[in-house]
């Protein structure tokens, strides 16, 4: 990360809720075209989440604790606080004096900026307000939030003109999280009705959307220069395996998430074949 930082743009997405077997399922059907073309093989990594749920992962991530890849560690990470003793800060690290990398980031020169997703990004209560507070801007609307059937799209709307408003020069961080894999995502599945609620093939539609529409965030953000990207879930979710539903308790749906890191080629680069 090193020779990364200052010299590219950086793009952080997290996929809000998205467990891993859905997301390898679905590349390696051939039902995930944008994003596939980018997984390293065309395959995702099978990682453990830093936290169970929305609040305590992405707390954990922008500390620099991001999904641990799913052996035996210690594994290097790619951000990190100086921090004595640490057994995962390495060669390769960037390391940084603030307690997150975004603010780290930000003291580098980078604009930094939030596209939120689902409530704790919403910025309505104070608790809405302590992810976001993190970056130099941030942007939420209804049309973003989980019960929205057009939320990506929409976000990707306000991302392609964040990238157009800034100056050309100036280096960018952009955070989306993508509300659409959490619940409800029922509406998303083509014939579903309310009363049917969510189910594990609704999610996996909802994944379907979201690349349908990842093409144009990944075009905006290497637009200007090389783009660094990581697109990854932040936790799962149970659809009643074990008898579980939903986030925030110890199950290996919920756990084990999807991972990538890519870089995407700048308007002067060529893609490699």
């Amino acid at each position: 990360m090193n020779a990364i930082v200052g010299s590219h743009d950086l793009l952080l997405v997290t996929l809000d809720t998205l467990r891993y077997d859905v997301a390898a399922e679905l590349a390696s059907a051939g039902r995930l075209p944008n994003l596939a073309r980018h997984l390293p093989g065309g395959a995702w990594e099978r990682r453990h989440a830093p936290g169970s749920f929305t609040y305590a992962s992405h707390q954990a991530i922008f500390a620099g604790f991001l999904p641990t890849p799913a052996t035996q560690g210690p594994h290097p990470r790619l951000f990190a606080a100086r921090f004595a003793g640490s057994e995962s800060t390495a060669e390769g690290t960037w390391v940084h004096d603030t307690p997150d990398f975004v603010s780290a980031l930000a003291a580098e020169g980078y604009r930094t900026v939030c596209i939120g997703g689902v409530g704790f990004f919403n910025k309505r209560p104070p608790l809405g307000s302590v992810l976001p507070g993190l970056f130099q801007e941030s942007h939420w609307d209804p049309s973003f939030g989980v019960t929205s059937p057009t939320s990506f799209e929409s976000q990707v709307t306000r991302a392609e003109e964040v990238v157009v408003g800034l100056p050309r020069e100036e280096r960018l961080f952009l955070f989306l999280n993508a509300s659409a894999l959490h619940q409800p995502n029922w509406f998303h599945l083509p014939g579903a009705s309310p009363g049917a609620g969510d189910s594990r093939a609704s999610h996996a539609a909802a994944l379907e959307y979201v690349d349908l529409h990842m093409g144009r965030l990944f075009t905006a953000m290497s637009s200007r220069r090389p783009c660094f990207a990581i697109v990854c879930s932040d936790h799962g979710t149970a659809y009643g395996e074990d008898g579980f539903t939903g986030h925030r308790l110890g199950h290996e749906s919920v756990w084990t998430v999807p991972y990538a890191q890519f870089v995407l080629p700048g308007p002067d680069e060529e893609v490699a074949a």
